[in-house]
């Protein structure tokens, strides 16, 4: 009977609200689904938290749900896959496994003001060579902190029993039977510290931030022999092939593989990714806000994308709605924007909690402007929609700008890519194909899975990803170009008003 069993590979894709584990097949089916929310804390402004143990303790009952499932399913499990959230770090006990403080998010900012006075001397320099300035956050910093502050984790480190890493080097060391203690660069890129033609830590800026080194993970590539799994914590012994950063296994299961295509995800915010190839970007460190990243790495060779994002664009029309109750929902704004061709003069800027793109001003605010006695709800409508598409527009252009690769498509997915009207007017104002994937929200445990049955276990090479393709939608440009021009330079416009008003808001 065993001959009649299906292959699969077991993914985990442990993001910051949930875990999800499933079973993926050759040809790109996603079953044996089991999801587990996770809970965020932010105990005080800028701090941002979560349980690193309770992170483990659903990974691995949402793995063993999964795997009973597939089990009665008649399918074999073969390897393993991961995806995690990516610069969420944790410190652990080596002796008993157990997180010693709770794991700082990759949202939080406590340490902003430390690393803004590294900013004048660094910089420049990680901007070239790492991908990132110094930013608002560092697992490094943080850690270095817990080890002079905070008295266990002190006294696990003198006694060589501290571990340290973000959330992939946290589940592979307690996943696997041999306990390895390793990071991958789509996650280390994340982190702050990777140095990216190299594949090596900028062991100078860790200095600076007095992160001990012999803390350091080894750096494996994405695609790799992770060891195998511990059968006495999930009940299976197969190898871990593949172990990446969410948002990049996100792009894979998406199919957006080659240089020139750009991914989309809109959730929150939008973040937005360009695959621009082995190459390191032309001007890296141009925009602050636009940061290079490994897209995955595999045979020793790393594929890189330039990444933006618009902080608020799906929490805009929440706070539209839920706060201000202009609409009943995301629904009602798309059908009030279907009835009209324009926004007239509205422009409506949906920077909740400050800009990113052209600039970093934390310091902007949202605005709805250019209203007279003639404008109409439908309108609005549209203009709210149309600041999320030339918010998402900026992001390409940022990312364009930044790697001189030209953009051929967009690929999006995420809560508001429901919406046409928003999909059209995004064509319109980028002059490119929109290709709207359904099911996105499995996009990450197929994208993690493709990668590792890539190296011979399934395929030669990762797939494209056909799954759903009947379901696939693309919008087209219908906009002219001259018309293009002017929406976009009123918006140039109004994003400079902001600017200087933030500018001197800040100086006060």
């Amino acid at each position: 009977m065993a001959g009649q069993l299906k292959d699969v590979i077991l993914a985990i894709d442990e993001g910051t609200s949930g875990t999800r584990a499933a079973t993926v097949s050759a040809d790109g089916d996603v079953s044996c689904l089991e999801y587990l929310p996770l809970e965020v804390d932010t105990p005080r402004p800028g701090v941002v938290e979560q349980d690193a143990n309770a992170i483990l303790e659903k990974t691995v009952a949402a793995c063993r749900s999964t795997i009973a499932q597939a089990s009665q399913g008649g399918l074999r499990i073969v390897a393993m896959a991961i995806a995690t959230q990516r610069a969420t770090a944790v410190l652990w006990d080596k002796s008993t496994g157990r997180a010693l403080v709770p794991a700082m998010v990759w949202q939080d900012t406590r340490y902003v003001g430390a690393l803004n006075k590294l900013a004048p001397v660094w910089d420049a320099i990680l901007a070239k060579q790492v991908g990132r300035a110094g930013g608002v956050r560092s697992p490094y910093l943080w850690a270095a902190r817990h080890i002079r502050e905070t008295p266990e984790v002190a006294r696990a480190f003198a006694e060589k029993r501290l571990g340290f890493g973000t959330v992939d080097t946290w589940l592979l060391w307690h996943l696997t039977r041999d306990r390895i203690y390793v990071t991958t660069p789509t996650n280390a890129t994340s982190a702050g510290a990777y140095i990216l033609a190299e594949h090596r830590y900028q062991r100078d800026w860790l200095d600076a931030l007095a992160f001990p080194q012999e803390l350091l993970p080894e750096l494996r590539s994405d695609a790799d022999d992770l060891g195998r799994t511990n059968s006495d914590v999930l009940g299976i012994d197969v190898p871990i092939l593949a172990s990446m950063g969410d948002q990049h296994a996100g792009a894979i299961g998406l199919g957006c593989l080659d240089r020139g295509q750009a991914m989309c995800i809109h959730g929150t915010g939008s973040f937005v990714d360009l695959i621009i190839g082995p190459e390191q970007p032309a001007k890296a460190g141009l925009f602050a806000g636009t940061t290079t990243m490994v897209a995955r790495r595999r045979n020793n060779q790393s594929q890189f994308a330039v990444e933006t994002f618009a902080a608020t664009t799906g929490s805009a029309l929440d706070w539209i709605c839920e706060k201000l109750r202009w609409f009943d929902n995301a629904t009602e704004i798309s059908r009030f924007a279907a009835e009209v061709q324009s926004s007239g003069s509205v422009t409506f800027i949906p920077a909740l909690t400050g800009l990113r793109t052209p600039e970093m001003q934390p310091n902007a605010r949202a605005s709805l402007t250019g209203i007279s006695m003639a404008s109409t709800r439908p309108e609005v409508a549209y203009a709210i929609l149309e600041g999320i598409a030339h918010s998402v527009a900026s992001c390409l252009e940022s990312d364009r700008d930044v790697s001189g690769v030209d953009i051929s498509e967009l690929i999006v997915g995420g809560g508001l890519s429901a919406s046409d009207p928003l999909l059209q007017m995004q064509a319109d104002l980028i002059g490119v194909p929109i290709r709207r994937k359904p099911n996105t929200a499995r996009a990450t445990l197929r994208g993690a899975a493709y990668l590792a049955g890539s190296c011979g276990l399934f395929w030669d090479d990762i797939p494209r990803s056909t799954a759903f393709a009947a379901e696939e939608q693309i919008f087209e440009p219908k906009m002219q170009p001259d018309m293009r021009d002017e929406r976009r330079a009123l918006w140039h416009a109004r994003i400079t008003s902001e600017l200087e008003h933030a500018n001197v808001f800040g100086e006060h």
